[in-house]
């Protein structure tokens, strides 16, 4: 597809957003050296409710791959059926809402794992993180990511991903997931329960209240549902689409950054909504 050529305004826009980055890497982003090395293919797990089909039919698969878990997997017996080599926590909600029982169980479930396993937490958050791991088994290591989401040139995008300083703008989990892959030396990056299916969720009250309650392939607990709805008052419908227009443009350029480095991502998950990477079933 060839390519448009770069209008005045597009040049003033990016240069403005390069310039932003710059001040937000700056103020924001910290030097990672504790980046563990890998290579190979790794499988991401998200939390979509289409992983546990993808568990029941390749669950052998699974167990003989290298894996990364996100968010509350931990809770859930898939979490010691697989085993994650890697797991990564991204959102705040993680480290600023520890009075919640189902905080604290993914602490200790991540804790008691007994198998190794490098846990990814953003470089400001590693201070708490070793304190709330203080009392884990000795296969857990620590390591971090700079949770600083820019736009830029192409150019600049490239070089300050590839230092670790930066990623596109991480409106979810799965963003910093494939970057932390990347930068690990991973060369093929499949993803399953990726099914970002939540246009499917919304709906306004009759008060006016925008509700997306989305969907995990675990149950989500009365107190997390109730947690997750009230999280949401206060934002209006444009509020909510933008922020999804913002992760699935940030896909897209994921997708150019990993084909620049001749890093393959692709997208095992059935009928998910992204549409940034090739879909190949797991296999």
């Amino acid at each position: 597809m060839i390519t448009p050529p770069m209008t005045l305004s597009d040049f003033a826009s990016r240069l403005g957003d390069t310039l932003k980055g710059i001040i937000k890497i700056a103020t924001g982003s910290r030097i990672i050296r504790n980046t563990p090395q890998a290579s190979g293919r790794i499988i991401i797990l998200g939390n979509g409710p289409s992983l546990r089909t993808t568990i029941a039919e390749n669950s052998e698969l699974l167990k003989s791959e290298d894996t990364m878990a996100v968010n509350f997997m931990a809770n859930t017996p898939e979490f010691v059926l697989l085993q994650p080599r890697y797991y990564i926590l991204a959102d705040p909600h993680f480290f600023t809402g520890l009075e919640h029982e189902n905080v604290k169980a993914l602490w200790k479930n991540i804790s008691d794992a007994t198998w190794p396993m490098t846990l990814f937490v953003p470089a400001r958050r590693l201070k708490q993180a070793r304190e709330l791991t203080s009392a884990a088994n000795a296969g857990l290591t620590l390591a971090t990511f700079n949770f600083v989401g820019i736009e830029g040139f192409d150019f600049f995008e490239r070089v300050v991903f590839s230092a670790g300083l930066a990623m596109p703008r991480p409106r979810n989990v799965l963003i910093p997931a494939i970057m932390c892959a990347i930068r690990m030396g991973f060369t093929k990056i499949d993803i399953v329960g990726a099914d970002h299916s939540w246009l499917e969720t919304i709906r306004v009250t009759d008060e006016n209240h925008v509700v997306s309650v989305q969907p995990h392939f675990y149950a989500d607990s009365s107190k997390e549902l109730k947690r997750s709805e009230t999280e949401y008052r206060g934002y209006h419908l444009h509020d909510i689409l933008r922020s999804f227009y913002i992760a699935f443009s940030s896909y897209h350029r994921l997708q150019r950054y990993a084909f620049s480095r001749g890093i393959t991502v692709t997208n095992a998950t059935p009928g998910s909504y992204i549409d940034a990477f090739p879909r190949i079933p797991l296999k």
